[in-house]
């Protein structure tokens, strides 16, 4: 895969350093904004990115890029995603995918059209942790309660306070609890349990936007909760629980450094599967394969569980 990434903030700076650990991968080109034109230089120096481009044309017309990565604020996403696929190039478009479930559609009508891929980079699912919990679900089944926390003190919540109010905490550039921590569990229930039969969100707003929030799914079975908070402190334990026993996430879902099962009557079995330094590098070995082997099936099975997810976010977000 010669990837093209678009963008320059901290994700951007997570992915390079882990970059190597990918195998098939070359690092083609980086794009960034005019303003940011000094960070991408010395980008391109410590991590030996062929190109550097200080606007997104240059990188969609470099016929050296077969794949770029959308690693921009949310409200860009799908602009440069669109953008990418009709210069002929797969997407693979960090989280959240999209801010609705018709932009996704029409970015997969393109993608389709042209036969190339779009993924989203949520990376919790790829996770070898999450695979313990996915494969153990029987084993404390039948599950009825399910209750997920991603609580992170946020490092520009003070800022957000006192008036300066940045991107991750910005109403118009689809920010809030929701769409930055929530989204991570939401993609763990939705890909263990399915659609959902309601959604209900329960946000606490400052300046018009969730800073924390309960998101509650209903299941004829179950109920499932999400706790999303940039505006407080958690030691973050998540919990699914079965009349057999329960399963455990230990730390933040969107890494998911323990898991543990607990079966009624038995000591807790706490467990770390991850096999890489860094929860980037399983999601982007498993999209290099995909994008290689064009593998259609796969991308539109993922491409349909964003969908489901994106359709609840969609819904809660109209709830704040």
């Amino acid at each position: 895969m010669k990837l093209g990434i678009i963008g320059s903030g901290k994700i951007v700076h997570d992915f390079l350093t882990i970059a190597d650990q990918i195998p098939n991968l070359e690092l083609t080109a980086l794009a960034t904004t005019k303003r940011s034109h000094q960070i991408g230089l010395d980008l391109q120096k410590e991590y030996q990115i062929t190109k550097l481009y200080d606007n997104n044309d240059d990188l969609f017309n470099d016929p050296n890029v077969d794949t770029v990565y959308v690693a921009v604020p949310n409200s860009f996403h799908f602009s440069i995603s669109k953008a990418a696929l009709e210069a002929g190039k797969n997407v693979i478009c960090e989280k959240p995918f999209v801010a609705t479930v018709d932009e996704a559609r029409e970015l997969k009508v393109i993608a389709d059209q042209k036969k190339l891929i779009i993924i989203e980079a949520i990376t919790n699912i790829y996770l070898e942790n999450f695979k313990f919990i996915e494969e153990n679900l029987d084993k404390i089944a039948p599950i009825h309660v399910v209750n997920l926390n991603y609580t992170q003190y946020s490092s520009r919540y003070d800022a957000f306070l006192a008036g300066n109010i940045q991107p991750a905490f910005d109403p118009k550039k689809d920010g809030g609890a929701l769409m930055d921590l929530g989204i991570y569990n939401l993609h763990i229930i939705i890909k263990l349990f399915g659609k959902q039969e309601a959604v209900n969100y329960f946000p606490t707003m400052q300046k018009n936007i969730d800073t924390s929030g309960i998101l509650h799914l209903s299941y004829p079975d179950k109920q499932a909760s999400s706790i999303a908070a940039k505006d407080s402190f958690s030691p973050n334990v998540s919990t699914i629980e079965g009349e057999k026993g329960a399963l455990i996430i230990y730390g933040h879902p969107n890494e998911m450094p323990k898991v543990g099962m607990q079966l009624k009557g038995q000591e807790v079995k706490v467990i770390n599967n991850n096999k890489y330094s860094h929860r980037m590098v399983a999601e982007f070995i498993e999209f290099t394969k995909i994008i290689a082997q064009h593998d259609f099936k796969e991308a539109d099975q993922a491409f349909t569980h964003s969908l489901n997810t994106l359709a609840v976010l969609q819904e809660a977000k109209s709830q704040r």
